[in-house]
């Protein structure tokens, strides 16, 4: 029998922090890659489950009744209220740390996603280099990993450990480290950020995590960057999809 929990997703930050919470619970799922290249994500029937065109989205049909759930933090904070009784990498409801978890989500969504997001693009995809733009966003996203790195710092001076709540891995960590993850590829380095280094290594070496990167397809950015031809092949076929949704979307709301 096919699981009856559907992922909708795609190989980046936003997509992988999803797989990843899956394989860290332990839940059986069924992957539905999204081509955002052949922008699949705007067709009806993915409008359906998300209105706002984009990865990623679940559809739980464990309970009978299908539920779409969409938004990256909104999905972590579903599944590890229906499928993580025992609360491994979450916090029981109304806590203190429940809701530390949820600020961290939070930052993560409305802060570095979007930063380091505005950060890859003109790094890497824009037609056009423009130098403020570039600086701009990568001073932004380095400003977020001090947030991260101090807060790391002060957890561990406390007895708690590399991680961001209650002295355990949880989904405040896996949210953030989705993105950090993709430092690199947004042009910033971790030379200055010692403990959100060592947080990001322990993060990766977790079997769960190694899984779930790997979801839809292989996680590759790495090793492209390896060397300056794999590096520009990687960001030219990204960027390709990139402006073309672009282009799409500029047509649409003229």
């Amino acid at each position: 029998m096919a699981p009856k929990l559907k992922l909708y997703t795609s190989g980046t930050p936003n997509g992988q922090k999803i797989s990843c919470t899956l394989e860290e619970l332990g839940v059986e799922y069924e992957t539905y890659k999204i081509e955002i290249s052949k922008n699949v994500q705007k067709e009806p029937w993915f409008l359906e489950i998300n209105p706002n065109g984009r990865i990623p989205a679940i559809v739980d049909e464990t309970s009978g009744t299908p539920k779409r759930i969409f938004e990256g933090g909104a999905i972590m904070l579903y599944l590890t209220s229906r499928y993580d009784p025992d609360h491994r990498i979450s916090f029981p409801y109304d806590s203190e740390e429940y809701w530390e978890t949820v600020e961290w989500i939070v930052f993560l969504q409305s802060g570095i996603g979007p930063m380091q997001g505005q950060a890859n693009h003109f790094y890497r995809y824009a037609p056009t280099k423009i130098e403020y733009a570039i600086n701009r966003y990568q001073t932004e996203t380095k400003r977020l990993y001090e947030v991260l790195e101090d807060r790391l710092k002060a957890q561990e001076a406390k007895g708690q450990g590399l991680w961001l709540v209650g002295g355990k891995f949880t989904i405040a960590d896996l949210a953030s480290f989705s993105w950090v993850n993709w430092a690199e590829w947004a042009g910033v380095e971790l030379d200055k950020f010692p403990k959100l280094q060592t947080w990001l290594d322990n993060i990766n070496e977790r079997p769960t995590i190694q899984k779930g990167v790997n979801v839809p397809e292989k996680f590759e950015m790495k090793e492209r960057m390896k060397t300056k031809e794999g590096e520009e092949e990687y960001a030219k076929h990204h960027s390709n999809w990139v402006m073309q949704g672009q282009k799409a979307d500029q047509e649409k709301h003229k």
